[in-house]
């Protein structure tokens, strides 16, 4: 089955659908779910920043800290 995209509505523990899906009974399904209200809180990053602003800076704006660079090298970090 391909992908079906369609609007529900949480209530009281389950999600309640407009209309039926194009499955049969028991078959199992993975779902993936998008908040379309401003009730749904929103994450920007999963792990405190714990160090200091000067370090903070240093990784945005230094050239050679590039989002696309696979390795991390810890000594260069600490210059």
């Amino acid at each position: 089955m391909s992908q079906v995209d369609i609007e529900a509505i949480y209530e009281h523990g389950t999600l309640k659908l407009p209309q039926e899906l194009p499955l049969p009974d028991g078959q199992k399904v993975t779902i993936t779910i998008h908040g379309t209200s401003p009730n749904v809180p929103r994450r920007r990053g999963l792990i405190e920043w714990k160090g200091s602003i000067e370090d903070l800076d240093y990784l945005i704006m230094n050239d050679d800290n590039s989002t696309l660079e696979a390795s991390y090298d810890a000594d260069a970090y600490r210059r």
